[in-house]
């Protein structure tokens, strides 16, 4: 599968982004995805997953009731909703894919084979 993350952008303190993940290919619904980030000097880290039939979800404690992850197998299209957003919210936003997670929901870049590029979120205090 093939992902292309989309929607990053430079937004003010407190503002709202909404980042797309693309995938190519059929069967999207065995595909669990997450979100993982990236800024300059620091850990990749991960952001939020959803397991392939997108009943379970999985945060880091710091995005709890910031952000939400869906996913519309229908458009083979995962999101990242984005609120409240904080100046330490800055980095590179990637989307990964992992195959025959139906129920799972992982918060491990590991355990994800397929990746997208970046897409980079800025957000200026």
């Amino acid at each position: 599968v093939q992902l292309q993350a989309s929607g990053g952008g430079l937004v003010q303190a407190g503002g709202s982004l909404r980042l797309s993940c693309a995938a190519s290919g059929r069967a999207f619904s065995r595909y669990a995805m997450g979100w993982f980030r990236q800024a300059p000097g620091k850990e990749r880290e991960f952001v939020a997953a959803i397991s392939g039939s997108g009943s379970n979800t999985y945060y880091a404690d710091s995005m709890k009731g910031r952000f939400t992850i869906s996913k519309d197998n229908a458009k083979n299209t995962a999101y990242l909703q984005m609120n409240t957003l904080k100046p330490e919210d800055t980095a590179v936003y990637s989307c990964a894919a992992r195959q025959g997670s139906y129920y799972y929901a992982s918060g491990f870049a590991h355990e994800y084979a397929y990746w997208g590029q970046g897409t980079q979120v800025t957000v200026s205090s």
